[in-house]
């Protein structure tokens, strides 16, 4: 599904609690997480739920593909829409999506908790700081001249 699809499909649910719902459903689709990485490592901070997260490479080598999970049922959904826009993109593609306007075209804000939603942008920190050091190993930049410039899109 791509976001514009899934955009549709979330707007389309008028109640709170069906939009809860399909979270939920996306949610509990995600692809197993690796327990090998369930670890203090991989913990992302800045989530009230426990959120791992790791990238396992692609099957193109300027591929990120990344795996996670949550012990809270909502924010594995969220997690779900993160790999969405994310998984399976290159690190230039990762660092250009604008996620906050998917963000505001959900209308995520009014639905989620400050909680969630700054958990949400932990985990797309998290993410793109992945898609940062991606792009330093391949091009040899710093993290600083890159990272910092994604880093400015995000919160």
């Amino acid at each position: 599904m791509t976001p514009d699809e899934f955009a549709e499909r979330f707007n389309r649910l008028r109640s709170s609690e069906d939009r809860y719902r399909y979270l939920i459903q996306l949610g509990r689709k995600l692809d197993a997480y690796p327990e090998e990485f369930r670890d203090e490592e991989h913990l992302v901070r800045g989530c009230m739920s426990q959120v791992w997260l790791v990238p396992v490479g692609g099957s193109k080598p300027s591929e990120v593909v990344f795996r996670a999970d949550s012990d809270a049922h909502i924010v594995k959904g969220l997690i779900a829409v993160l790999l969405m826009l994310y998984s399976g993109k290159t690190a230039e593609e990762i660092l250009s999506t604008d996620v906050e306007g998917l963000f505001e075209r959900l209308d995520l804000g009014q639905h989620l908790s400050v909680n969630r939603r700054n958990g949400f942008y932990s985990m797309t920190l998290k993410m793109r700081e992945h898609a940062a050091q991606k792009v330093v190993v391949e091009d040899g930049e710093s993290v600083c001249e890159r990272g910092d410039e994604a880093m400015d899109d995000v919160g």
